[in-house]
């Protein structure tokens, strides 16, 4: 006899892609901890932001993005 969670995901597997996606980034965060960051990675968000801030380099959409992934490995 299938267990819960088995059952559960069954059930997930049904919804589409993009709601599985939703669900899992929901599950993802339910689990978090607020455990601060290493320096070395604050400094490197800091440095980031201020590229994107100063323009020295861009971003753009996440589906846009991962199109592109899809077409050249997908």
């Amino acid at each position: 006899m299938p267990t819960s969670l088995e059952l559960l995901e069954a059930e997930a597997m049904k919804l589409p892609e993009a709601q599985r996606l939703l669900l899992a980034e929901r599950l993802f965060q339910s689990t978090e901890t607020a455990a601060p960051l290493d320096p070395a990675w604050e400094e490197e968000i800091r440095r980031r932001i201020k590229q994107v801030d100063t323009g020295e380099v861009s971003s753009r959409p996440w589906d846009e993005a991962m199109a592109e992934l899809r077409t050249r490995f997908g």
